[in-house]
């Protein structure tokens, strides 16, 4: 009966818009001829037409998408509001700075340092030059403005043999197809994912449309493999085959180092794991022709005897290559906590997309409005007859003349002009309200109006609220990416990392709300010398308040080093010489121990002597006499 089918999933805060949800509640197949792609499978369809719609409102651009259900659209003003809201979003959940620390690395370097503090403040030091070399602030960036404005941000890693370091890239979440079953818990980490897109033709070259699908598989450990070619002159891989004897045929070789099992698995010992383990992450980078790929097949069964497999730069086939890993190096980002059961994040721009709808119709009303404003309608009545046309075209100094009784009256659209201006203002405070984005996060506060600090503090307290969900649903993911750093590191046999035990690291976000620095360091002052903060939280708490220090240990050291006051105390509480100078950070000498004075036995000759000359000392210059 056509009856409209009312779909409620993670993207149901597009049905409003007819591009997006026809009556059977699946997008515009012409406004989305990527989503509707034959390999793209039917549950994600509407999931990469609300990344395309998301990207749209970004970049301006709605209005072309809803010119494909409404011809009309193409006066739409866009002036950036959706843009400004990412932005602003992004730049208050990164903060100033991002840090990376590992917990117990501050100790290290002092008098009671452990093996575990140093371990730890080694890790960190190669993950922050790690972090350097990578440009990791630039990756961050890229990959958190994708999950802010589509819901989901995809990092990759890989270990690059050439630089010698793991490489860190960032994905569009649109590439991004995990293999998720029915059954599975959407929380949990996928076993098989999918990076998957359209190649377009390139007729100079002789290339057909393609799909190039690059899949990352967890399996039990397989017998070690070769590149090879099969019979089709296709690049593949082949299994290796060891050297029959007299007693056994020839059968499929293990990998080096590889153990095999009793009951037929093999094992193998990864260096950041105590226990064996039967699985490894395989990789497969193949590409199809797209006149190849018939219905009835999708990213995650295509045909793989259609498939042209790659080779990476050591002149290895990528058909089930053994990354000697038991991990998939591949991190999903969300955007927010995901429901109960589900995978995605929700964009920063889903809830507001209906008020953006009504900015952009006010503005573009305004824009009319304004038109007739600046250049108002007049109405003449006995104007004197003449050869030019009865239109009359209003410029500067202009000189009408009109017939007895005659009159010119003018339309006066400003105040409908104003009316729509304040309703715009109304229209930006509510998307700001459902955003919690109050007006001092988006600069349109004078701060001559804000009457106190605790007042600011309190305005602020939608945003805090905010932006700690948002951090709370990316420090696990985080957390893991520097653990796959380390790994890939020992696994790549990284020459600075070797004997590195892998440790737990975190990625801290630095302040993003305005502080007092003068009352802070107050504040910090006095509790440090009450004695109810460390030196090492009272750096910390400098650094997230906004004062430039490059690095806290650096600066502790600094400061210990000039506290010669400290370091007297220090002495006469522990009476050690190298407590002192470790605390200083130089090395002191320790005095020389004074020989212990021998005196000669009593009895012996001189020894009633040495005692008279002690007695009587002025006998001998003769003191007495004058």
């Amino acid at each position: 009966m056509g009856l409209k089918q009312i779909v409620i999933d993670a993207w149901g805060w597009a049905n409003y818009k007819p591009v997006y949800s026809d009556p059977r509640g699946m997008p515009n197949r012409r406004a989305f001829p990527e989503a509707a792609a034959s390999w793209v499978p039917a549950g994600d369809e509407r999931r990469l037409a609300a990344y395309k719609l998301l990207a749209a409102y970004v970049n301006n651009q709605a209005a072309e998408l809803a010119q494909y259900t409404n011809p009309d659209a193409d006066d739409r003003r866009e002036f950036g509001d959706p843009s400004m809201f990412v932005e602003t979003t992004l730049a208050n959940l990164l903060g100033r700075e991002q840090t990376i620390t590992v917990p117990g690395a501050e100790q290290a370097g002092t008098a009671d340092e452990t093996v575990d503090q140093a371990m730890a403040e080694r890790v960190q030091t190669l993950l922050r030059a790690w972090a350097e070399d990578e440009l990791l602030e630039t990756r961050i960036l890229q990959t958190e403005r994708k999950a802010v404005t589509l819901g989901d941000g995809i990092y990759l890693l890989a270990w690059d043999p050439g630089k010698k370091r793991v490489r860190l890239k960032s994905f569009d979440p649109g590439f991004y197809f995990p293999v998720l079953g029915e059954d599975d818990d959407g929380a949990d980490y996928p076993t098989r994912i999918h990076l998957a897109w359209d190649l377009p033709e390139d007729p100079k070259k002789g290339l057909k449309p393609r799909l190039r699908r690059i899949t990352y598989e967890l399996d039990w450990i397989r017998p070690a493999t070769a590149s090879g070619v099969d019979r089709a002159g296709r690049a593949v891989r082949a299994p290796l085959m060891t050297e029959a004897t007299d007693t056994e045929p020839s059968q499929p070789a293990i990998g080096p180092g590889d153990i095999p099992g009793a009951d037929g698995f093999i094992a193998r010992q990864y260096p950041w794991a105590d226990d064996l383990s039967y699985v490894t992450c395989y990789l497969t980078d193949a590409t199809w022709d797209l006149g190849d790929l018939k219905a009835g097949h999708d990213v995650d069964d295509l045909p793989m005897a259609k498939a042209r497999y790659a080779t990476n730069a050591n002149g290895e086939v990528l058909d089930r290559l053994d990354l000697m890993a038991d991990f998939i190096p591949l991190v999903h980002v969300p955007n927010t906590v995901p429901d109960a059961q589900e995978h995605w994040g929700t964009s920063s721009l889903a809830k507001n997309l209906q008020t953006f709808d009504e900015i952009a119709g006010t503005d573009t009303d305004s824009a009319k409005a304004s038109a007739t404003t600046g250049s108002p309608i007049l109405a003449v009545a006995g104007r004197v007859a003449s050869n030019r046309r009865s239109e009359l075209t209003v410029v500067p100094g202009m000189v009408v003349e009109l017939g007895e009784g005659g009159r010119m009256d003018s339309v006066d659209t400003s105040p409908q002009l104003a009316e729509l201006r304040n309703h715009r203002t109304d229209l930006a405070e509510r998307a700001a309200t459902v955003a919690r984005l109050p007006a001092v996060s988006l600069g349109t506060v004078n701060p001559s109006e804000v009457p106190s600090g605790y007042a600011l503090e309190i305005s602020l307290g939608p945003l805090a609220s905010l932006i700690g969900f948002m951090r709370l649903a990316r420090a696990p993911k985080y957390d893991l990416l520097l653990k796959f750093v380390q790994r890939l590191s020992l696994a790549g046999q990284a020459p600075d990392w070797a004997g590195v035990t892998v440790q737990r690291a975190r990625l801290a976000f630095g302040s993003f709300t305005p502080t007092d620095k003068a009352a802070v360091l107050d504040q910090i002052v006095k509790a440090f010398e009450a004695g109810v903060m460390s030196l090492e939280t009272a750096i910390r708490t400098l650094t997230e308040a906004g004062w430039d220090m490059d690095d806290a240990e650096t600066e502790i050291a600094q400061i210990q080093s000039r506290r010669f006051e400290q370091a007297r105390f220090l002495a006469d509480a522990t009476g050690s010489t190298e407590a002192v100078g470790d605390y200083l950070g130089i090395d002191i000498e320790p005095d020389p121990t004074p020989p212990v004075v021998q005196l000669p036995p009593a009895g012996l000759p001189g020894a009633e002597d040495a005692d008279d000359e002690d007695e009587n000392p002025a006998s001998e210059t003769g003191g007495n006499d004058r």
